[in-house]
This record gives C-alpha cells, structure tokens and sequence, in this order.
C-alpha cells in the first residue's frame, strides 16, 4: 500500500491537471457554472474515497462516469428553478461570448441523458464505445441519439443565427 503523503501528492496533480477539464464537461452537461463547480466537487470527493483502489488507466473514466451519475440523478430528483416575484437583473454578456451562450442554450434544450452523450461525445472526443459504457446504453443508442442532439443543436443554432440577423 502506498504511504499517505504519496497519495496525498498523486490526487493534488491528478486535481490539478483534470479539474478544468471535468468542470467544462460538467457545465457542458448541466449549463450552469456554479452547478458544474458542485458536480465536480462532489465527483473528487467520490474520487478521493476511492483513491486507493483505482488504477491508474482507469481514472479518467472513473471521473467522468462519476461526474455523469451525479449529473443524471441530480437532474431526476430536485430542479434548480425557482419562482420569483420579479425577474433578477442580469449581467451583460461578455464580449464575443454570444456564440458559446447560444451553445449552451442549445445544449440545454436537449435531454439531459442525450445532452450527456452529444457532450461525451464531441467535447470530450470519446469513443462511441466508451461513451455506450458510461451512460450504460447501447452503441447503437449513442450513435443515433448522439446524431439526433447535434441535429437538433444545428436547428436551433440556424434559427437563432436567422433571427439575429
């Protein structure tokens, strides 16, 4: 068994390296920043736990399937909507932003186990295979689920784009 502080270090790189990455998947999954900052908080609280027996080709994929679960549950068991008596002001978009929030928009209009696909997928360039894996479904259902949200994805974006013009 590895000492303590050498599995302190080994999870403080791993944190360091992939927990960019994992907080642009989940608010890719879940369109909202302080939502995917609780995902992945929560997925290297699981992840610690587990340190010790994961090895190490498989943590990337423990990551993700573990971002992916809390994604999926957190979805089915409480919304994050609330009703207000009147509508919060909001912050101008960021120059040069509008695309990525209309992406977001986009993304957000898809369910939310197809949206997990079309983001494993294409933003992060996943195999079918792995991502039939992770979201426990079929190839076959990857491929044509994922065909379905980015057909979706460019329907919307096309219309917006008209619209803005």
């Amino acid at each position: 068994m590895a000492p303590a502080v050498d599995v302190e270090r080994e999870f403080a790189e791993y944190f360091a390296a992939r927990g960019q990455a994992l907080r642009r998947t989940a608010y890719a999954l879940c369109g909202d920043w302080h939502l995917a900052e609780d995902l992945v908080q929560s997925t290297f609280v699981r992840l610690y736990r587990n340190w010790r027996r994961i090895r190490q080709p498989t943590i990337d994929a423990y990551a993700r399937r573990t971002l992916l679960n809390l994604f999926l549950s957190g979805r089915r068991t409480a919304s994050r909507e609330q009703v207000v008596s009147e509508v919060p002001e909001r912050a101008a978009a960021a120059a040069g932003s509008e695309e990525r929030i209309d992406l977001a928009r986009a993304l957000a209009r898809l369910s939310p186990r197809q949206r997990a696909m079309v983001v494993l997928r294409y933003l992060e360039d996943l195999p079918v295979a792995e991502v039939a894996e992770l979201v426990g479904v079929a190839e076959g259902t990857v491929k044509s689920q994922t065909a379905r949200g980015v057909a979706a994805l460019r329907t919307v974006l096309r219309d917006h784009a008209l619209s803005v013009r």
